[in-house]
């Protein structure tokens, strides 16, 4: 599997508090980030793959929620977590 324990504890370490912290919006946002590249390759081999594509787009729309939140929250951590991960906006 393309994402296992260990990816996901440093994907927390990196842009959490620590890697057992895994309810903070910056950490879930760079694990949705991950996993919508990961998508979005398997979906340019495969176009027909409806599931992939509908499982693509909730997980953008999760990943945008976060953002929304965050920026609410506090807009110092939403321009970090934009700048860091190399998203727009």
């Amino acid at each position: 599997m393309y994402l296992t324990s260990e990816i996901k504890s440093e994907f927390f370490k990196q842009h959490g508090k620590s890697e057992n912290d895994t309810g903070s919006p910056e950490g879930q946002i760079a694990l949705f980030t991950f996993r919508i590249s990961h998508l979005t390759g398997h979906l340019k081999s495969n176009k027909k793959d409806l599931f992939t594509r509908r499982s693509l787009v909730r997980l953008v729309s999760k990943r945008r929620k976060l953002l929304d939140y965050l920026k609410d929250i506090d807009i110092s951590r939403y321009r970090a977590i934009i700048k860091k991960l190399g998203l727009r906006k």
